[in-house]
This record gives C-alpha cells, structure tokens and sequence, in this order.
C-alpha cells in the first residue's frame, strides 16, 4: 500500500528551512554558490546574502584559470564583503595576489584559518603586510606558495595563536638539496605550534632538532618526503616519544590532498645527462574537487548581476 504520493515524497529544496539551506550551500563552495545556487530563487538568494553564509569562504578549484569564464578575484572580493567582518576561515587557491590578501586582511581580523594553495603571484612583502591584519590566526597552510623565510619569521612574529601550520612542497631525493632555512623560522618564531606539515621540505637533521627544541608542544609532525630527514638513533626515538601522531619520510601518500608525485634526476657527472625518473608516486585527490569551468549560461555573464545587491 502507497505511503503517498510522488508528488508527496518527493522533495522541495526551495521550501527547506532557511538554516538547512544554509548549511547545504557552505558545504558546495563559493564559486558555485555565486554562479549558480543563489540564482535558483528568491528564498535562497536572501540567505545567500546572510552574513553568516560567508563566515566560511571556500575558492577551492582546479587551476584551469584560463578555461573559467569567472573572474575569481573579483567574486572572491564580493564573498569577503557579504562576510560583513565575520569571516573566519578561507581558502584561496592558484588566484591569490598581494591585493587580494590585503583586501581581505582589511575586512577580516577576526580571520582564524588561511589556506593559500599554489598562489605564486603573492609576494614576501605582500604576504608580510598583509599578515599584519590576521592577529588570531590559529591555522595557517602555505602549500606551493614561492614564500620565503622572511614570510615564515612574520607569521611567527604577528600570530601569536598559532596552532597549526602547513608548509608542502614537491619532494625529490636527486639532486640532494639541503637547507633549514624554513626549519630555522619555524622554530625561533612559532612556539606556541601543535600541528606541523612539511610534506616535500628539504629540511635536514640539524633543522628537524631545532623545531624540536623550539616547538615543545606539537603534537603531530608530517614529515613524508622530507628525504634528507633520517628518523634513526636518538632523533627518532626523541620524535617517537615526543610526537603522538608522526608521519615518517617514506610513509604513504595516499591521504594526501595534492599529487604526491615526485621526480629524481640524478647526475654521475657533469657530462651527463639525467638518469632517469624513478620512484614516481601520484595520488590526487583532485576528481573529489568541483567542475568549475566551461559553465554554459546560454548569455554573456554579466558581473553586475552576478555581484548586485
């Protein structure tokens, strides 16, 4: 016997409860929410709208910039203003500039997590003015960015909060290249530091102690493919005892957010040509991300409506 009609079991999204709405929309990202979501109808652009919608801003997307009809920057600009100051975590990536930061830093010092992802066209003076803007940063993840240690000493300097740091990089293991130089910032400027990942840093022994003695309170340390780490002797046994969850140089990848391939090129002199590529690992999760290019709006995009209040 029928329970009901299709008409009755089938579900009508527009007439959901506002704060049901809202938490189906945070979950899809920005982008879609700004193209597409807050178009269906009146209901849901006027929680679109809210404030609270945009206390978490997500500008997560492929890199295929030059493929997207969008202008990320400026969408992102328009999110960070319905946040109305409220905002407290985003996470840029491949789009990222000086400007952009400032503006967001402007707008936003209650800002508790920033995640900037492959944003080489943000600078060490850019990033150092504009992290003057976040004093309660609690997470901070800086993965493919082209910053220096100069940018690392401002974080530990200006963020006092902060508890959770990603620095990620492209491992290799030929040619060896060793420098603490990230190591060194790290623990002479963030001491207060509970979670560290340094996926792919060229980080050495002498580094590793040090933020070991200048970070005495982490408590999860990621160190895959930091190949001129060596976790043995008393180093390891000290990381052992000390570091509740410890991801090792050579531990798998295959939680790891971002490709996870990496290329040796080895050379027996200087005549030579590289060896060869060995070791070649990809895990990506980049399938899980959303299709954010090629939209199809059968009309030119116009910005000013996309954008007007």
């Amino acid at each position: 016997m029928s329970t009901g009609t299709a008409e009755q079991e089938s579900c009508d999204w527009t007439q959901l409860p506002a704060d049901v709405t809202s938490t189906i929309l945070s979950k899809i990202g920005a982008i879609d929410v700004l193209t597409s979501a807050q178009r269906v109808c009146s209901s849901w652009l006027r929680i679109c709208h809210d404030p609270v919608m945009w206390r978490n801003i997500d500008m997560h997307n492929l890199g295929d910039l030059w493929d997207m009809d969008h202008d990320l920057e400026k969408m992102c600009r328009h999110a960070v203003d319905r946040s109305n100051g409220q905002l407290l975590s985003i996470n840029i990536e491949y789009f990222g500039t000086d400007e952009l930061l400032q503006y967001i830093a402007n707008r936003s010092r209650n800002l508790r997590n920033l995640r900037l992802v492959s944003c080489y066209n943000i600078s060490d003076q850019g990033f150092c003015e504009a992290i003057k803007g976040f004093p309660l940063l609690e997470e901070l993840e800086l993965s493919y960015c082209s910053l220096s240690q100069e940018a690392l000493e401002a974080v530990g300097s200006l963020c006092p909060l902060l508890r959770s740091f990603k620095l990620n990089n492209r491992g290799h293991r030929c040619p060896k290249i060793e420098c603490d130089d990230d190591a060194k910032a790290i623990a002479e400027n963030m001491h207060g530091l509970r979670h560290l990942q340094l996926f792919g840093n060229e980080l050495t022994n002498v580094g590793l102690q040090a933020i070991l003695d200048g970070c005495p309170h982490l408590e999860s340390l990621d160190l895959r493919q930091c190949f001129n780490v060596n976790l043995v002797g008393k180093l390891g046994k000290i990381c052992a005892e000390r570091i509740r969850d410890l991801r090792h140089p050579n531990d798998s990848t295959h939680d790891y957010e971002f490709g996870a391939d990496f290329q040796d090129f080895c050379w027996s002199s200087v005549e030579d040509y590289p060896s060869g590529i060995s070791d070649i690992e990809l895990v990506s999760d980049e399938d899980d991300y959303y299709e954010f290019s090629d939209y199809d709006f059968g009309y030119d995009f116009d910005y000013d409506y996309l954008f007007n209040d």
